[in-house]
């Protein structure tokens, strides 16, 4: 786990106020240049964050509502999306009356919306186009392009290889010969 000065620390920490006061979201705080992923606040410091007893924390890690990351020890740390949620899923609980059950299926879907909205805006803003492709998990995935992708890209396009035949005399039926030719064409 990357080490996080206290300045950086405190800057994180006001940016999680804003999020639990109402001033700020999550996209926000990313747009800003925010790591809402980085693991920069433990235990005691989210809860105090969230408002939330520790004790409970650790219930919603073990349900697998709030699931934070772990330090090489073992210790828990939490990141803004992680304060979010636990600010989303007390106020679902709390206030609305929805069971855990329902609360983890609405942060579930929360989060997908998020993530989809994103991914709109970045494809918008795109200038040049995109270049998809299957990741190992079978996702698909935006890859950025690059010149040297591009001009290999062109070469393999332009490329023709012919097939090596066992004899280079075969002969159709209507006397013409037959060689097979392959584009290769991505």
């Amino acid at each position: 786990m990357a080490r996080v000065t206290p300045q950086m620390r405190q800057l994180y920490a006001m940016c999680a106020t804003a999020l639990v006061l109402g001033r700020a979201d999550l996209d926000g705080a990313d747009n800003a240049g925010f790591d809402i992923e980085l693991p920069v606040f433990t235990v005691g410091q989210a809860a105090e964050l969230a408002r939330i007893h520790p004790q409970t924390l650790r219930q919603y890690d073990r349900l697998g509502l709030v699931v934070p990351q772990r330090t090489e020890g073992g210790a828990r740390r939490y990141c803004l999306r992680d304060v979010d949620r636990l600010i989303q899923a007390q106020h679902l609980s709390q206030d609305e009356g929805i069971n855990l059950a329902g609360v983890t299926r609405i942060l579930q879907l929360q989060e997908e919306n998020r993530q989809l909205r994103r991914q709109n805006r970045r494809l918008q803003t795109s200038a040049d186009g995109s270049v998809f492709a299957a990741g190992r998990d079978g996702d698909i995935v935006e890859m950025r392009r690059s010149n040297s992708a591009r001009m290999w890209r062109r070469t393999i396009r332009t490329r023709m290889r012919e097939l090596p035949s066992s004899s280079d005399d075969y002969e159709t039926t209507d006397g013409a010969d037959s060689k097979s030719v392959i584009v290769w064409r991505y």
